[in-house]
């Protein structure tokens, strides 16, 4: 059965602006950069012809992000921002300060949602987008 999490994945638009802001911004490492686009490609993600770029960044404690660029079929835009839409998606990062990483994120690219507020106590929290309008949250814990 399940034995833990391998990975979360990010379709984006840009893969090497993505990567930029993540590490850049966020702080993630970068582990490598793939492409694929071989029959397993096409079988694993349901698309005759696919190819996509890769990016694997890991977090501090080791969590790992796969950010995803589809070459072949290309991505559709986002057709709706609503957060609450069936199947909508966040990445939430452990901070320490979370005003500060909020105000560092939004001057490096991110998009200002949600100022952070106090959830219970000891717990702050907050949403932002990254420049591609993906969801983060971040999450202060005292």
């Amino acid at each position: 059965m399940i034995t833990g999490m391998h990975h979360s994945g990010v379709v984006v638009l840009d893969l090497q602006k993505a990567v930029e802001f993540y590490t850049g911004a966020v702080g993630l490492r970068l582990k490598g950069t793939f492409e694929f686009g071989d029959d397993s490609t096409a079988q694993i993600l349901g698309y005759k012809g696919a190819r996509v770029k890769s990016a694997e960044l890991v977090s501090p404690d080791g969590e790992m992000i796969e950010l995803l660029e589809y070459v072949t079929p290309e991505a559709p835009r986002r057709s709706s921002e609503e957060r609450s839409l069936q199947g909508a998606s966040h990445l939430a990062f452990k901070v320490d300060d979370i005003e500060q990483a909020y105000e560092s994120l939004i001057s490096k690219g991110g998009k200002e949602l949600n100022p952070p507020v106090q959830e219970s106590p000891g717990v702050k929290v907050c949403y932002l987008q990254d420049p591609e309008g993906n969801w983060i949250e971040l999450v202060e814990e005292k």
